[in-house]
Parts: structure tokens; C-alpha cells; sequence
């Protein structure tokens, strides 16, 4: 199965110069890409010189290399060609259905580079006295563009990759990739399989229901709760004021000044500690659920996050001036459900739970907080408050978390056992990149088109580029694309 590292680094003040140089230069051919492809979209119809042309979905970057971008010519020519490559494979994912078409990458929040095998290399690091390899160098660069030994802290055991990503956020620098580490990952459908096996009864011990909310992030049906710690709110509200106080005083400096970008170094860093917090709650949480020997089911109400966090939509009178629509109290409502982990949560407890066998699935949210875990009956009234479930029928008493969860337990056993609990294998899309010669060097510019490809012209020069009548024609493009 696949494994992911990230290691912290430690760049000298030298490398950070070069890595943010190569950072930025990525990202300009990425963005390039992206406009040329806005550019042939918008005139494919209007322009007579792009008459019968459909927008190029290739890797080809060298129509960016110009005059008035000397700079691209200080940077090796694989960070440009991944740049190319990262568009190709978002491009990919969207004829694939998987995300949106690819936009514009901003030079705020965090940057990335992404490196491939002839840009770094690990050099092991043995012991002079036994010998045994403790660890290893990091060296990244060419001959012509060295970078240096990159100093990097590796706090767990891992394999040598074949790509690697370093980072910056908020003052920090990250090293990541991932590997195969050969262990074989069982599929959703094997475990399923596996545990319809089991009766009713046998599988409802061994299922788990989990309810999230803003108060408490998430609820077991075995009355085990997952929650910040005291420590954690009291810092994360300190943290907070501080990142108010710092944007007031980002907002009445000069843009672009040393103060407004010191201030906003700082906000940043105060935004990325809550972001700290809420990832290591997350990973705590999953990682205690999915080692737990008694579960090898866990249920989560399908709920559609994105939805619940819109903004409301404005409201007019008879008169068309507009009247309030208790867009403040969205506004907290919908910060407080964001920074509950409801995602993270259920997202990192997949993977951790596929890992150990074990199956994460989804059932219908409807009246869960309303339904009573012991009889079934359902009142709206039976949630006395927000934390006391009393049911009006049998008057069973529960915390109403502890209570729903127990529900989703039940509809997850019954969902899984009536066949609807298998879920769609995720679409994947490969990434195909040309390769010239033993080394796999970057792609040299064509000047004839071979059998199914078209030449089309860039920007009004005369670059010819060749298009796979493959991508995106007329005939064979996705409706509704």
C-alpha cells in the first residue's frame, strides 16, 4: 500500500532563496498553461485564426521561453517541464470527472515545488563503527543548478521515493513523498464481503457509530467522546485573539510594506498553529478508533459539509431594499463546523481503517437526533436540549450525541447487510509524461505532426504545437463539459 511522509527541513537562508525561485517558476508555467488554455477556449469560436481548433492538452513548455522571461533560463528545465506536467495531470482528473478545471495558483498560503529523481538524490549515512546505515543526505540540484545537502528531520522509517515535494507555509519548510511499502491493502468490497458473513446481532458488536457535532466533534456509540482538550481551547482562543489583533494591523499598513509583510507573516503563523491543533485531534481520534480490536465497522451520517458551511443568500423586501438574513450568525456557525474536524476526522479514519481491515461507511442523516436508539421512535421534542435525549414513547434517557450515534449504528448494520454498503471505488487517472531517450530528458519542441494530431498556433506566433485528436474533441468531449 501507498505510504506518506513529510519530514520537517531546514533550508539555509541560501537554499530558501532557490527553492523560492523554483517555486515561483513552477508555478509560472503552471499558470501559463492554464491562460493559454483560457485563450484558445474563449476564441476557438470567435477567431477565424482558431477556426476548427480545439484547445491543446499536452506538456509542451518551451513556447514560454522568451525574451521577456529571461528568468525561466535560471532554473532547471525538469522544474519547468513538472509545471507542465502538474497542469496535464490536473486536466486529467478533470476530463476524469474527479475535480475542476484547472485555476490559477496563487503566491499566497502554501507553496510547493515538486522534484523528480534527476533533481535529488539520498546519500546513506553509515556509522564508522558498526558500519549500519543511520541515515541519509538529501542533495538537491543538478550539476549546473546545485542546491546543496538539504537538512531534514525523519521522526519514522521510510524508503527512498521516486518524486518528492518541498513546501513552505507559513515559515515552515516540509519535505514529503510517498512510497509502496509492499504490504498488500485490502479493498472495500473484500471487506465487505467479509463481514456479511456475520449475522445481525454478531455485526452490531462489532460496529461503531460515530455523531458529529460542534460541541462535541465526535461521539461513539459506546459513549467514548473525542474532544479538544482544555489546554488546547484555552490556547487555540489566545491564538485566536492574536490573529485578530495582527490582521487589524496588517489592514492599516501599506500594502506590500515590511510592516504588512511581517503582519502578515504572523497571521499565518497563527492561522497554521490551529490548523496543528486540529489535524493532531483528528489523527488521534481516527488513529484510536481504527487500532480498537472490538470494531471492524464504523458509520458516519453522510453529511454534506460544503452545504452546511454556504453562505445565505440575501434577502429583499417588497421594495427591493434588502432586510437581514442572519448572515452573522451563519458566519459563526459555519467557522464553528469547519473547525470541528468533521472532514479530517472521517477522511484520515478511512485510510487508517482500510489499512487494518476494517470498513467506513456512510448512512442517510435523516432524524437521526430525533430517533430514539431504543424503540425507534422519533419526536422532535425528545432532544430536550442540546446534550439530553429523552424519548416520549419508552423514556429512555441518553446524551443525545451518544444517542445518534447509536442510531447510525443500527442503519449502518442494516444498510450493510441489505448489499447498499459497498461504495464506489474512486476514479483514478494516470499520468503520462513524454520521454526522450534512456534518461527520460524533457521533451524536445516537434515540428511535424504525426497520424491524429493537429497542428494549432499559440497565441497568434507561429509555435506549432501538436494536440492528440484523443483529447477533448468535438465529437468524443463529455456532455456537459
Amino acid at each position: 500500500m501507498q505510504t506518506g511522509h513529510k519530514f520537517r527541513c531546514y533550508p539555509t537562508a541560501a537554499q530558501e532563496q532557490t527553492l523560492l525561485w523554483w517555486i515561483g517558476c513552477q508555478r509560472f508555467i503552471y499558470n501559463a498553461k492554464v491562460r493559454e488554455d483560457r485563450y484558445f477556449r474563449r476564441f476557438a469560436q470567435k477567431s477565424l485564426q482558431h477556426a476548427g481548433q480545439v484547445a491543446p492538452i499536452d506538456q509542451q513548455y518551451s513556447q514560454f521561453k522568451t525574451g521577456l522571461t529571461p528568468y525561466l533560463s535560471e532554473v532547471p528545465g525538469a522544474v519547468l517541464r513538472n509545471g507542465a506536467v502538474l497542469w496535464k495531470q490536473a486536466c486529467s482528473r478533470y476530463f476524469s470527472r474527479l475535480g475542476g478545471r484547472p485555476a490559477i495558483h496563487r503566491n499566497h498560503g502554501r507553496q510547493a515545488v515538486w522534484l523528480t529523481s534527476e533533481m535529488f538524490r539520498f546519500v546513506p549515512v553509515a556509522d564508522t563503527g558498526t558500519g549500519e546505515i543511520t541515515g541519509h543526505l538529501l542533495h538537491i540540484g543538478t550539476r549546473k543548478f546545485p542546491v546543496g545537502v538539504l537538512a531534514f528531520k525523519a521522526h519514522k522509517d521510510y524508503k527512498l521515493p521516486a518524486s518528492l515535494h518541498i513546501s513552505i507555509h507559513a515559515g515552515r519548510w516540509h519535505v514529503s513523498f510517498n512510497h509502496d511499502d509492499g504490504i498488500p491493502e485490502p479493498s472495500d468490497k473484500d471487506t465487505t464481503d467479509w463481514l456479511i458473513q456475520f449475522d445481525e446481532a454478531e455485526l452490531r458488536e462489532m460496529t461503531a457509530g460515530l455523531d458529529r457535532g460542534v460541541n462535541l466533534p465526535l461521539a461513539g456509540s459506546d459513549h467514548q467522546q473525542f474532544n479538544f482538550s482544555e489546554a488546547q481551547k484555552k490556547r487555540l482562543l489566545v491564538q485566536e485573539q492574536h490573529k485578530k489583533r495582527w490582521q487589524r494591523r496588517q489592514a492599516r499598513r501599506t500594502r506590500g510594506s515590511a510592516g504588512w509583510v511581517k503582519a502578515k507573516r504572523r497571521v499565518a503563523r497563527y492561522q497554521r498553529y490551529g490548523a496543528d491543533v486540529r489535524r493532531d485531534v483528528a489523527h488521534q481520534s481516527s488513529h484510536t478508533l481504527a487500532v480498537d480490536p472490538r470494531y471492524r465497522l464504523f458509520v458516519f451520517e453522510a453529511l454534506k459539509v460544503r452545504n452546511m458551511t454556504a453562505k445565505p443568500k440575501p434577502k429583499q423586501d417588497g421594495q427591493g431594499r434588502r432586510v437581514k438574513n442572519g448572515a452573522a450568525a451563519k458566519s459563526g456557525l459555519n467557522k464553528s463546523i469547519l473547525a470541528s474536524t468533521w472532514g479530517q476526522a472521517k477522511t484520515y479514519l478511512q485510510y487508517k481503517a482500510r489499512r487494518q481491515g476494517k470498513l467506513v461507511i456512510e448512512v442517510p442523516p435523516f432524524y437521526s437526533s430525533q430517533e430514539c436508539a431504543l424503540c425507534g421512535h422519533v419526536h422532535q421534542d425528545s432532544r430536550v436540549s442540546q446534550s439530553r435525549f429523552v424519548c416520549l414513547s419508552c423514556g429512555n434517557t441518553d446524551h443525545a450525541d451518544h444517542n445518534a450515534a447509536k442510531v447510525m449504528a443500527m442503519r449502518g448494520v442494516r444498510q450493510l447487510l441489505s448489499g447498499k454498503g459497498v461504495q464506489k471505488e474512486k476514479k483514478r487517472c494516470g499520468i503520462t509524461r513524454i520521454r526522450v531517450g534512456a534518461e527520460g530528458s524533457e521533451p524536445v519542441a516537434q515540428t511535424q505532426s504525426t497520424p491524429g494530431e493537429t497542428v494549432v498556433s499559440r497565441k497568434g506566433g507561429n509555435t506549432p504545437a501538436l494536440w492528440s485528436s484523443s483529447q477533448e474533441t468535438p465529437a468524443t468531449r463529455p456532455q456537459g463539459l
